[in-house]
């Protein structure tokens, strides 16, 4: 990553992420061909609802018949985290016009918000709508098409896990996650890693006592305080 914000340099550094999106992506179709959704069904639900974690969620309940309502109110609540990132990163691009910031937060996902937030690291904490909607266009185009793959030769494999393809999305953030820590040189490594630890018992705790849709929202929300917390207390 450099402090250029075109867009050839947002394929360049986007390009990294992309194999985690086919092997997601990849693994949406097959699970939603398996549960018997056509692939044209499949592509439409990766290009209006593009929501990743949530997709899965709702072929799930989908398949076990569970109501509209219900459906959507999973959704909303898995995919409330999109509203702090939101509010995170408009402050980066306050410069650009209301149309161009709707059109960045309607395609805005967890990798490139990482991707947004480690490139502010190298930028003065600005952005702009040409290197961050390249970044969003590649990834939602990539996921829309391995969906659609995934959906083609689902009938052909059974079993996803057998191929690793669940853990491609795991495996790019904890790359994602490496590359705020290195590049982000105004916060002290002690802090980072406290609270990347922090988070973790977090989150371990949070899968007794909460319920999974709002495990992610909870988190990050205490996340957020307590890092602040220890922050000003302890540095």
């Amino acid at each position: 990553m450099n402090n250029q914000l075109k867009a050839t340099v947002a394929v360049r550094e986007t390009l990294p992420t992309v194999f985690g999106y086919i092997g997601i992506g990849l693994a949406f179709g097959i699970v939603a061909r398996a549960a018997g959704i056509s692939p044209l069904l499949v592509t439409l639900t990766s290009l209006i609802t593009y929501a990743g974690s949530a997709q899965f969620i709702m072929i799930g309940m989908f398949a076990t018949g569970n109501s509209i309502l219900a459906i959507t109110l999973s959704v909303f609540l898995v995919n409330a985290r999109m509203i702090l990132m939101s509010m995170t990163v408009a402050p980066l691009v306050k410069h650009e016009s209301l149309i161009k910031n709707v059109i960045l937060g309607t395609l805005l996902t967890d990798e490139s918000f990482a991707l947004a937030m480690n490139k502010s690291n190298l930028t003065n904490r600005q952005l702009n709508f040409a290197w961050f909607n390249t970044v969003n266009l590649i990834s939602y185009a990539t996921w829309v098409c391995s969906s659609l793959i995934g959906a083609l030769v689902g009938g052909y494999i059974q079993n996803p896990e057998k191929y690793g393809l669940s853990f491609a999305l795991i495996a790019m953030f904890i790359g994602l996650l490496y590359l705020q820590i290195i590049n982000d040189r105004s916060l002290p490594l002690l802090l980072q890693g406290s609270v990347v630890l922090l988070v973790f018992f977090l989150v371990f705790l949070g899968l007794i006592f909460i319920p999974s849709q709002l495990l992610i929202i909870v988190v990050t929300i205490l996340g957020c305080v307590l890092g602040v917390v220890i922050k000003n207390a302890f540095f």
